[in-house]
């Protein structure tokens, strides 16, 4: 069986059988192989799933779903009175809530890049800037639009502020805008490809408590049992 979270930039895969290069094995847990790889690879490597969600396939369930699905996985999620979970990833931003382990509330921004993780990735390629370099800052852009977010880093690296620094800036804004596009809460779980930017995690615990799950959450959630 393969599961498939074909994301915009990276996929995600969860499988019975070991079939791809140890390049891109994440982990193995459960008698299962966790995968991660440029989705650009999907087509060519011939990769079918049984189930998928995601941009870049033919998906057969939501996204939305896969990610409430996946979250009532963990047990943790499941024993709070209420728990908020972000997915934040290359493309969109969604999150869901439960209230005592049942659906509550949800949203899904599809439209905005200053909230996703393209535009980050787009700027550390232009500026060369690796994502360690990335470090909280307390001053943070007011990023509505990831248009007008890079404008603010160009000026201010133009004003003398180094690449990183704006960067982090900039990041700390969508730190921001995602625990404003959650209703504030107080916990976050968060999943996707940010769960690994420790600027992105800082800046958001700022605000509120976040609980990294990895990469893997909507995958998860395409696994039947």
């Amino acid at each position: 069986m393969i599961y498939l979270d074909a994301g915009t930039t990276y996929s995600k895969i969860i499988t019975d059988e070991n079939f791809l290069e140890k390049t891109f094995l994440s982990k193995i847990n459960n008698e299962k192989f966790y995968y991660i790889l440029p989705s650009s690879l999907i087509k060519s490597r011939n990769i079918i799933p049984d189930f998928s969600c995601g941009h870049m396939s033919n998906a057969n369930e939501n996204e939305i779903i896969a990610l409430a699905q996946g979250a009532k996985k963990n047990k943790q999620i499941c024993s709070e009175k209420e728990a908020t979970i972000l997915d934040l990833g290359s493309r969109d931003a969604k999150w869901i809530k439960f209230k005592k382990g049942k659906f509550h509330d949800m949203d899904w921004n599809t439209s905005c890049a200053s909230s996703t993780g393209a535009t980050v990735e787009m700027l550390l390629k232009f500026y060369n800037i690796k994502p360690e370099e990335l470090h909280y800052e307390k001053e943070k852009f007011a990023v509505t639009c990831g248009i007008f977010g890079m404008e603010k880093i160009m000026d201010s690296i133009s004003s003398g502020e180094s690449p990183a620094k704006s960067v982090s800036k900039f990041v700390h804004g969508i730190a921001y805008n995602a625990w404003n596009f959650c209703k504030k809460p107080e916990k976050i779980y968060l999943s996707g490809g940010f769960c690994e930017n420790k600027c992105l995690v800082d800046s958001l615990n700022n605000y509120c408590e976040v609980v990294p799950l990895g990469r893997f959450v909507l995958c998860e959630g395409l696994i039947k049992e």
